[in-house]
């Protein structure tokens, strides 16, 4: 029995290293990780770099007092002075980067949210702060009251517990969204292959007729897809943490912290793309088996990529908490805990129910998939 499954794993792994496009997906689409994470921090270094200069034309439809002339200068800020109808044109023009009107004690600042808009609407939140404040001590001091004793009333401090940076963050939870869809496009060509693809060249058939069982047939194909996929999320994984050691290094943003994963983090991060990896090489071999041509089983698995990105993407934008509930959702799951990983915080009850939740998908896949292979009616067109 094993010797038939080892046959059966060694004949699958040869057709997948024989196959040019199963290298390809394999080791190919990987490359392409690095290259978003470096990508994604220049942009980054870029927002948080951005000049001054670029977005301080600011225009105001009033006249300013000495006071806000004196904060304006302090904050290199550009006046621009006119009518509001004056500055809406300069500002459709792209003469300024937004303007002020005034109604009473009532400032509003007009822009359209653009990128420049939204930088010099951040640069105005300060400068009407400071302004506030001035405001505040003139009054003070004409009623004949301390400004200290009121103003600084309390005292803030920040005690940060754990250093952490945004950008490092972003850019780690942001690659393993594309290790997850390299995982899948690398389990989705295999898997096609190794069943639709040996039904239209008849090789299915043949290889039925030998006493092998059709559980053998089925474990070996799953292993040598699964291994094609894991292969790939590890190469993945491994140049994603070259790309966080050379933006280290390159870019400003990161000076001051450590954005590489610790030593369990790296562990348990590779028993998830372990686990991805074998719960999606099932799915795409369960799903290519219904189909009796390779484009069939190609235009079945295309939505998978989709399907396999998109609910993890939603899940890294609106950033859930994980639960033990939500641990045990395919998909998602992967995502919400590798996102715990990364940042620290393995807990092992949410992991176990990933590792235990993935045994129990894989084995109603496998139930699933040798009914399709006991079935004639499924395995030939005729």
């Amino acid at each position: 029995m094993k010797s038939n499954l080892w046959n059966i794993f060694k004949k699958e792994l040869r057709e997948l290293f024989r196959d040019k496009k199963s290298l390809a997906m394999m080791l190919i689409i990987p490359i392409f990780i690095p290259l978003i994470m470096l990508g994604m921090s220049a942009l980054f270094e870029m927002q948080a770099n951005k000049n001054v200069e670029e977005y301080n034309k600011i225009g105001f439809a009033y006249e300013l007092s000495e006071e806000e002339k004196q904060i304006a200068e302090q904050m290199n800020i550009e006046v621009v002075s006119g009518s509001e109808e004056e500055l809406k044109q300069k500002y459709d023009n792209g003469e300024i980067n937004l303007y002020i009107t005034k109604d009473g004690n009532k400032y509003i600042m007009n822009n359209d949210g653009s990128d420049n808009s939204s930088y010099a609407t951040g640069l105005m939140e300060s400068y009407f702060d400071t302004y506030k404040g001035v405001l505040q001590q003139s009054y003070l001091q004409e009623e004949g009251i301390n400004p200290n004793e009121v103003l600084n009333i309390i005292t803030v401090e920040e005690n940060v517990f754990e250093e952490e940076n945004f950008f490092g963050s972003y850019i780690k939870n942001y690659a393993f969204l594309f290790i997850i869809m390299a995982i899948t496009v690398s389990a989705t060509y295999p898997a096609t292959d190794t069943t639709a693809g040996e039904k239209e060249r008849g090789t299915l058939e043949t290889l039925l007729t030998f006493p092998i069982r059709s559980k053998d047939i089925i474990v070996g194909k799953f292993l040598a897809v699964s291994l094609s996929s894991i292969v790939t999320g590890l190469i993945s994984f491994a140049l994603a943490i070259v790309a966080l050691i050379l933006s280290q290094n390159m870019f400003k943003i990161y000076e001051g912290v450590d954005i590489m994963y610790s030593a369990s983090s790296i562990i348990f991060a590779i028993v998830v793309i372990i686990a991805y990896s074998l719960f999606v090489s099932g799915l795409c071999i369960s799903i290519a088996s219904t189909s009796k041509t390779f484009k069939e089983a190609q235009s079945a698995l295309t939505p998978l990529t989709f399907i396999s990105f998109f609910p993890s993407f939603i899940v890294f934008m609106v950033g859930l908490q994980t639960t033990p509930l939500l641990s045990i959702i395919p998909f998602i799951n992967y995502t919400m805990i590798f996102t715990d990983i990364a940042a620290g915080n393995i807990d092992l009850l949410n992991i176990s129910l990933m590792a235990i939740s993935t045994i129990v998908y894989i084995a109603v896949i496998f139930t699933y998939i040798i009914k399709q292979y006991k079935s004639e009616k499924v395995l030939f067109s005729n």
